[in-house]
């Protein structure tokens, strides 16, 4: 039933203004679609909405990712704009220069990927993968 529906991820922001700024001027992203309290997003295939929220974006975890063919190139666009990458040194994971090497890890189309990470505006935990095959 639902492995032929189509996934959309959800994001709050506290303030909608803020984040459509953030998205826009640095990922370069505009809203398709936008109503009174959410703004959509096309992003290749796919879509996401942000939409205005009261409560606190974790960040904590990845909450959407971007699955990219050189993740040097992009962040280096990305830190251009003023994007801030996350520093890692944790076990089995550590960022150098803002990307890590994972081995084995899913949802990798090969036999590991290369990852980074950052927040937008509203907390939310953001990502580049590029599969390392």
């Amino acid at each position: 039933m639902l492995a032929e529906c189509d996934v959309t991820t959800r994001l709050p922001a506290r303030d909608l203004n803020r984040a459509r700024k953030f998205y826009s001027e640095m990922l370069g992203l505009e809203p398709v679609e936008e109503r009174p309290g959410g703004l959509r997003y096309r992003s290749g295939n796919h879509f996401f909405v942000l939409f205005q929220s009261a409560g606190a974006a974790s960040g904590s975890h990845t909450q959407i990712a971007w699955e990219v063919s050189n993740i040097e190139e992009i962040v280096a666009a990305l830190r251009a704009r003023g994007v801030v990458f996350e520093e890692y040194d944790l076990p089995g994971l550590t960022t150098i220069n803002g990307i890590a090497e994972i081995a084995g890890n899913y949802p990798s189309k090969g036999i590991g990927e290369r990852g980074s990470w950052f927040k937008d505006s509203e907390g939310n935990l953001l990502s580049l993968g590029q599969p390392v095959r």
